[in-house]
């Protein structure tokens, strides 16, 4: 059995509904969201009750971008996987996803 692994790169200005859409649609297993426009404590909410609505609740979303420490908190309530702010190692954060993808799947 081969896994294959492939990663999904669309425009930067969607529309959350649009974002999850495209994720549902190429039945992807983690939505990374990049926020650099303080929008994130309403888009990602938007994103996740959108995917929720779709019913891909199983679906991880992650939030990368200039997010302020204190947002963190909220965005973890509202059901975020992973937050990856500036400074964030490349390598780090892509151990914690992949070792997120391997817990949700056992």
């Amino acid at each position: 059995l081969r896994r294959q692994r492939q990663m999904c790169i669309r425009d930067r200005f969607q529309t959350p509904a649009e974002a999850a859409k495209q994720a549902v649609e190429n039945d992807v297993h983690v939505l990374g969201i990049s926020s650099l426009a303080a929008g994130h404590k309403t888009l990602v909410p938007e994103v996740i009750n959108a995917l929720d609505q779709m019913n891909r609740k199983d679906i991880m979303v992650i939030v990368g971008g200039v997010i302020p420490q204190k947002d963190y908190d909220f965005l973890n309530d509202c059901g975020v996987f992973g937050i990856y702010g500036p400074g964030t190692k490349i390598s780090k954060a892509a151990q914690e996803i992949l070792n997120l993808l391997i817990q949700s799947h056992e």
